[in-house]
């Protein structure tokens, strides 16, 4: 990541909507930015599936769901922030991975400009390309602020977004009983 360019566009930015970047209260917010960057976009370039390679050997092992993971992201839109919960369940075939590793690849996913639909592609696909479950299926819930306090303004709203794969694109009541256990 590029510290300079970044303290520089925000410089302009800065100039760009009649503000003194040199003011005392903005004379450090170039920097700041910089530095908020570079962990908000933490997950560029990062393999989301890695954190998935170690697994465990589980015999007979039904739906895991690890549901409520809170995630911040970035809409590459607006470079506004979009929030939730993810809810990511897979039915293993002979393997399992640590819960905390589900956690890990939505955060690599939402630590980069992004859009809610493809980062649900991309967690349902991390997940199926490195664990070979037989099914996997991913849920988002997000408020996007540039729909709360831009444009439209409508606080509250959320937008959901749904992965499947395997088995339960297959399977309606494998479906209805990922949606009940989220709620």
């Amino acid at each position: 990541m590029d510290q300079e360019k970044i303290k520089e566009g925000v410089r302009l930015i800065l100039e760009g909507i009649g503000e003194d970047p040199e003011r005392e209260g903005l004379i450090e917010t170039p920097d700041r930015m910089a530095r908020m960057y570079e962990e908000l976009f933490a997950g560029l370039g990062q393999d989301a599936g890695a954190p998935l390679e170690k697994t465990f050997h589980a015999q007979d092992t039904d739906m895991v769901l690890e549901k409520d993971i809170t995630f911040y992201s970035i809409c590459e839109h607006h470079l506004l922030p979009f929030y939730g919960k993810a809810h990511v369940a897979y039915i293993p075939d002979g393997k399992v991975v640590g819960l905390s590793k589900l956690a890990r690849t939505v955060e690599l996913c939402a630590r980069r400009p992004q859009l809610q639909e493809r980062m649900t592609v991309q967690i349902a696909e991390a997940v199926t390309e490195r664990l070979r479950p037989k099914g996997v299926m991913v849920m988002l819930e997000a408020e996007h602020l540039c729909m709360t306090m831009r444009g439209i303004k409508k606080p509250g709203s959320h937008t959901v977004t749904v992965a499947a794969r395997g088995v339960f694109t297959e399977d309606d009541r494998l479906q209805e009983r990922f949606l009940r256990m989220v709620r």
